[in-house]
């Protein structure tokens, strides 16, 4: 059994495992003890690691905001990948994280990084401390069929102006009540 290593920054045979991957898990959670915590399942091309200490994530509209609110508040978060085929690893980064929004200069050094996708809300950048791979001998094995497009679909579908009153309504607040930077920016 592999043992679990513990490395301060992402190596090359990180990279290329993480690449390799067609869905990431994020986890956040609030400070409060009675908070929800957060695990996010991330699909879609959308994750990109920036230097060996650095990653990004363009998060896509979804039916909340829960990472963003803790990000916001604490800054805490951890990204798994885990070996559906292959040889049994999983692959956590552990960091501190914030969100950059549309129309900000930081959302227009960022963007160009990723290849835009209907229904992208905003960009989760993080800065890593420590990278830990561990056995994942417990996990079974799956087969990517592909991408579902239900969500391009929707938002294509929706239009801006559409999106951005959904943002407003369910993308504003946490489940645990703490408004997020999107809600923020949606009612100035």
């Amino acid at each position: 059994m592999q043992m679990a290593k513990l490395f301060s920054e992402i190596h090359p045979e990180h990279k290329s495992f993480m690449e390799k991957q067609h869905i990431f898990f994020v986890g956040s959670a609030p400070l409060t003890p009675n908070g929800h915590i957060n695990i996010s399942p991330k699909g879609y091309n959308t994750f990109r690691i920036l230097s060996s200490t650095e990653v990004a994530y363009l998060d896509l509209t979804g039916s909340g905001n829960e990472t963003s609110g803790h990000l916001d508040e604490n800054g805490r978060i951890t990204f798994m990948f885990v070996a559906f085929q292959g040889a049994p690893v999983i692959l956590r980064l552990y960091g501190t994280g914030q969100v950059i929004l549309p129309n900000s200069p930081e959302w227009e050094n960022m963007i160009g990084e990723f290849q835009w996708i209907p229904g992208a809300r905003q960009i989760v950048y993080a800065k890593i401390h420590a990278v830990k791979t561990s056995c994942g001998m417990s996990i079974p094995l799956f087969s990517f069929e592909g991408e579902r497009d239900a969500l391009q679909e929707w938002a294509t579908q929706m239009g801006e102006e559409k999106l951005d009153a959904y943002h407003t309504e369910t993308n504003r607040i946490t489940m645990d009540g703490r408004v997020t930077p999107l809600g923020r920016m949606n009612n100035s």
